[in-house]
């Protein structure tokens, strides 16, 4: 993967992947916010994704993530909290490891900070909280086998 940035004009810089490119206006949307984001939108094309190939369809997703960051340079992540809101038809044990998917094995932008930022998520499925503060678990990740899922490309 590459990705070529060129200043523009005041704070503004063209991002350019090797499939588009888009414009980043700072400080109307910071780099920073850019980043979390691309993260949560890892995340949610997984919860798409996998229930897709087991033949269901996810409806309604919203994902909000929320990010305590230091007050000193560098203001890295501390600790980011993911809340996970869909309905499906499936059990909420499944909807449950969607999420546990993306979070421990599939989505590489959490799994690049999750040695160095405490992440937890909370996940509703049809309108009930079926995890809460749940802590995800750090270090190298979880292998979950969903087989191949050909979403955001990495």
């Amino acid at each position: 993967m590459k990705v070529s940035i060129s200043h523009q004009e005041a704070m503004k810089f063209e991002a350019k992947t090797a499939k588009d490119s888009f414009i980043i206006d700072c400080p109307k949307i910071s780099p920073v916010e850019y980043f979390l984001s691309g993260l949560i939108t890892c995340s949610a094309t997984d919860v798409i994704l996998i229930p897709k190939k087991q033949g269901i369809e996810v409806k309604n997703l919203k994902v909000d993530g929320e990010v305590l960051r230091n007050e000193t340079h560098p203001c890295k992540f501390n600790t980011l909290h993911l809340t996970y809101s869909f309905d499906s038809d499936a059990d909420d044990t499944t909807a449950a490891r969607w999420v546990m998917a993306s979070v421990e094995t599939y989505c590489s932008t959490i799994n690049t900070i999750r040695d160095t930022t405490a992440i937890s998520y909370t996940i509703i499925h049809n309108g009930n909280i079926i995890r809460e503060n749940e802590k995800m678990i750090s270090g190298g990740g979880v292998n979950i086998d969903f087989g191949d899922i050909n979403g955001c490309p990495s």
